[in-house]
């Protein structure tokens, strides 16, 4: 087994953390079921948001009861103090309980301080005086805020896109985590679906002690994949190198992750997967991509306005429309038979 602390909030895990935005797509049944199983088999730490439509409702049942054997993580995209009050509000009463194990700031524009005009930290403190929060966190998918919240030393973790795609920056951020003794929690770590080697995306976040990485689950054989990690954690050896190695020589650059910050798009495109279509083809091809249905979605690139919107609001800086025309044209080259 293999635990790893989040730096000063003295919470301790297996390195295997559950990511409850998946579990929104499945029935209440299910998720109830898979979160339970989760728990028997060993996880500890669940992450879910405001955002995440009925994910907390789902916690909220699987957990009933047993409040105090899990560690429950849960977001806020409030901009506002009295956004923040509501949102904890709700949160509390679909999760079932009074407090919030660790609760973060989601994606914000901006990293919340004291005396920034927004109210939002100083809301954050006084839930956390209250004991409706115990620790304080933030997550972001753009590095200079990321960077910003680790010096200004008001956070205890930071959650953060990371997986073996990862840049020098990117690592940069994690190690300077753990000189400030600031929990590291790794979103994506499976990089939104691109990297289809769990075992080998395990092997490469064990290198870091400081990392949690939490891991987007939604069918119990995924789930079952990674409770064998517990007991059998993968090694970085040979193997596993080589699959990092051709996926990075593959995947590295100007792609998108299908974060979907850049959503809604004015003449319903939908970005998050239209503009990585061709990555996702070359990953698992399967005519699933390529049904009535999608040839359908994927038309609409046709109407792009050039708004200029999505590219705007994407973290990672990407020219968004340019991106979407490429995969466009790459799918419609295998609609007729040709190769990538």
């Amino acid at each position: 087994m293999t635990k790893v602390l989040l730096g000063k909030t003295g919470i301790a895990v297996e390195k295997n953390a559950f990511g409850a935005l998946p579990v929104q797509r499945v029935s209440q049944e299910d998720a109830v079921k898979l979160l339970r199983k989760a728990y028997e088999g060993g996880m500890r730490f669940f992450d879910t948001a405001r955002f995440y439509t009925d994910s907390e409702i789902k916690l909220g049942e699987a957990f009933d009861g047993m409040r105090e054997k899990v560690y429950i993580a849960t977001k806020t995209g409030a901009t506002t103090a009295e956004g923040f009050w509501k949102d904890l509000a709700t949160s509390l009463g679909n999760l079932r309980t009074d407090y919030v194990d660790l609760y973060q700031f989601h994606n914000p524009a901006f990293c919340p301080k004291p005396g920034d005009g927004s109210g939002l930290y100083e809301a954050m403190l006084e839930a956390k005086e209250k004991g409706m929060v115990r620790h304080i966190g933030i997550t972001n998918h753009r590095l200079h805020i990321a960077k910003e919240a680790i010096e200004s030393g008001l956070y205890e973790t930071l959650q953060f896109p990371f997986c073996y795609l990862a840049t020098e920056k990117d690592i940069e951020l994690v190690e300077a985590c753990k000189q400030a003794n600031m929990g590291f929690i790794a979103m994506k770590a499976l990089s939104g679906g691109l990297i289809t080697n769990s075992a080998a995306a395990y092997a490469y976040l064990a290198q870091y002690d400081n990392v949690l990485p939490i891991w987007g689950i939604q069918r119990e054989r995924e789930l079952d994949e990674f409770l064998s990690y517990i007991e059998n954690p993968p090694v970085l050896n040979e193997e596993l190198q080589a699959v990092i190695d051709k996926d990075r020589s593959e995947l590295l650059g100007e792609f998108c992750r299908g974060c979907g910050y850049c959503m809604p798009c004015p003449v319903g495109i939908e970005i998050n997967n239209a503009a990585r279509m061709s990555l996702m083809l070359r990953r698992a091809p399967s005519k699933a991509w390529l049904t009535p249905q999608w040839q359908e979605k994927m038309k609409k690139i046709e109407n792009c306005l050039h708004c200029g919107k999505c590219k705007g609001k994407c973290p990672y800086g990407l020219d968004t429309p340019t991106l979407l025309e490429k995969n466009y044209k790459d799918y419609q080259e295998i609609l007729a038979g040709k190769e990538f």
